[in-house]
């Protein structure tokens, strides 16, 4: 790696985010889950967020048939989640087996015990290079049972060139 990319990939790494679960479903009603932490507020009026996913998961193609996703807020407390949900689930195979789950008002699932958790409708994305970067207009919302409590899971890598 040349010096400057080595001074990209330090300076990029340490743009603090978030960790999320976001969710899906596809129209034969198939679920799943991955971890997200590149989720960002992108409107006030309407509300919005950003969510980047990596092009090689299949949830993008889900996205592009039924382009409606939801995203539960992690708090610093919850890391089993990230060994669940950071290896990432095959089509098929059950996300949320074992966790605490609640539905939105259009079905989807979202963690029952997370921080809180925003439902929308994908409006856009733009290609962002390996990822996609999808605008999402907030339909519904709702704070979890540490809301108010708790921290939200700030992460920051090492590196910026990789998770």
């Amino acid at each position: 790696m040349s010096e400057s990319l080595s001074d990209v990939a330090a300076v990029l790494g340490r743009i603090p985010s978030g960790l999320f679960i976001l969710t899906a479903k596809n129209d034969a009603g198939d679920e799943t889950g991955l971890l997200a932490s590149w989720v960002q507020q992108a409107s006030f009026e309407p509300p919005a967020f950003t969510v980047a996913v990596n092009k090689k998961r299949y949830l993008s193609d889900w996205l592009s048939a039924s382009p409606r996703l939801a995203v539960s807020l992690l708090g610093e407390s919850q890391k089993e989640l990230l060994g669940h949900f950071g290896r990432g689930f095959e089509p098929g195979e059950p996300a949320f087996e074992g966790l605490a789950i609640a539905r939105t008002a259009g079905g989807l699932p979202v963690l029952a015990d997370s921080l809180g958790w925003m439902a929308g409708d994908v409006t856009g994305s733009v290609d962002a290079g390996d990822h996609l970067v999808y605008a999402v207009c907030i339909t519904e919302a709702t704070g979890g049972p540490r809301l108010e409590s708790e921290t939200p899971w700030v992460h920051l890598r090492k590196n910026g060139l990789g998770y």
